[in-house]
């Protein structure tokens, strides 16, 4: 038996209107949340037209001509764009018929391109139990008859398998949201031996290392370790459509000082030029169902967003480095950058917000454009939530030759 897509309503409406305004076909993106009893799609995102296609709102008259590299630049910039718990799920592809024979080849090499691409930049293993089934739907532009099938991305010869699609109204109205603020204080020795002080390099590699011990924290949820029982046990549960989710922000964090005896490792003296310190307080959110949520899911929702946050801020910086410094620029004083602060934008008709991340002197038209080129959403000046943190005004201390101090918010 093959999954269920539980897809938002107004996605029907948007693809419609996709296939009445590129020909002869346009490629996207479905986000949204699996789990081990339903999957959900919440949207549906279609891949920017580069430059020379915007005026005619047209593609390439041949499938083989599909830009994987600009669909898996796509869909890296839009998961910097989700809070924990969301995805990029899968891709749809609206043709007109005389394409609709090649179009489910096309994306099923696109899956996997964005598949691998994606893995590339995560910091965390998916678990084994985790479900890796992405959705590959086809629209006939003439039609309007969707096929939806799914590819198990773990396996390079997967087979396409049927699956269901099915509308439902107000999907996610009433998702539940869980909120903490996560104080971070990681110090990155730069080793003598390192060629050139690579800055990015050694970042990532204790990123890498802090990942891990926030993968194996345990979480106080409403000040209790809760095991894998249902998140909303014990508490009053929502009923109809209310725009609003129930939220739960009192989640702590708490690191592990020790692994245990297994994971004792010997302890080693290396000589170091400098030293980086990521020091600040890091706002984190996700999101889930709200049909008889596990805390499990909710737990590892949150503890990706938090490890997703910080990389992608790092990533962000390094790219905006490169664009006005240039990639070979070396500074061997102590500097301090402040890496880009994390916004958060709601939708219609949901309770789930995306967000994305803004410099200090980034206008709020450039948030705008990016949500419109990224997301195909119109955003507003007063729909933009800049949370504050307690700890916000906590600078960022970097220490080392090439390196500077990292302030986070």
């Amino acid at each position: 038996m093959g999954r269920t897509y539980y897809v938002e309503e107004d996605i029907g409406q948007y693809l419609s209107d996709l296939s009445t305004k590129f020909k002869p076909y346009v490629t996207g993106l479905l986000i949204g949340q699996c789990s081990s009893q339903r999957d959900y799609i919440i949207r549906a995102v279609r891949t920017p037209p580069k430059e020379e296609q915007k005026e005619g709102n047209t593609s390439p008259s041949k499938l083989e001509s599909i830009d994987e590299e600009w669909i898996n630049a796509h869909a890296s910039q839009v998961s910097r764009m989700l809070p924990g718990g969301l995805l990029v799920l899968g891709v749809f592809i609206i043709a007109t018929p005389e394409l609709s024979k090649d179009s489910q080849n096309a994306l099923r090499k696109i899956i996997f391109s964005i598949e691998k691409s994606l893995t590339k930049r995560r910091l965390w293993k998916p678990a084994e139990e985790e479900v890796s089934d992405r959705a590959a739907l086809q629209v006939c532009s003439a039609t309007k008859k969707i096929v939806c099938r799914t590819y198990d991305v773990q396996d390079p010869k997967s087979s396409a398998k049927p699956a269901d699609w099915k509308y439902q109204s107000a999907l996610s109205a009433s998702w539940l949201s869980l909120d903490c603020t996560v104080n971070v204080n990681i110090h990155i020795p730069l080793l003598a031996t390192s060629p050139n002080h690579d800055l990015e390099k050694n970042i990532k590699n204790g990123l890498n290392r802090w990942s891990k011990q926030i993968e194996d924290s345990i979480f106080l949820i409403n000040g209790q370790i809760k095991d894998d029982t249902e998140l909303l046990e014990g508490q009053k549960k929502l009923r109809g459509n209310t725009q609003y989710s129930t939220q739960i922000s009192d989640i702590k964090v708490l690191t592990q000082l020790s692994q245990g005896s297994s994971h004792r490792s010997t302890a080693t003296v290396q000589v170091c030029s400098g030293s980086i310190n990521l020091k600040g307080a890091v706002k984190c959110r996700a999101y889930v169902h709200n049909n008889k949520p596990k805390v499990k899911e909710a737990v590892q929702a949150l503890k990706r967003d938090i490890i997703n946050t910080l990389n992608d801020r790092c990533e962000i910086l390094f790219e905006d480095l490169i664009i006005n410094e240039g990639p070979h620029k070396k500074n061997f004083e102590r500097v301090y950058h402040v890496l880009p602060q994390r916004l958060f934008v709601p939708f219609a008709g949901s309770s789930v917000m995306l967000s994305d991340y803004k410099f200090g002197d980034e206008a709020a038209g450039e948030i705008q454009e990016r949500f419109v080129e990224m997301l195909d959403q119109s955003v507003q000046d007063e729909d933009i939530h800049v949370p504050t943190c307690a700890q916000s005004s906590t600078v960022i201390t970097d220490t080392l030759c090439t390196q500077g101090i990292f302030c986070i918010s």
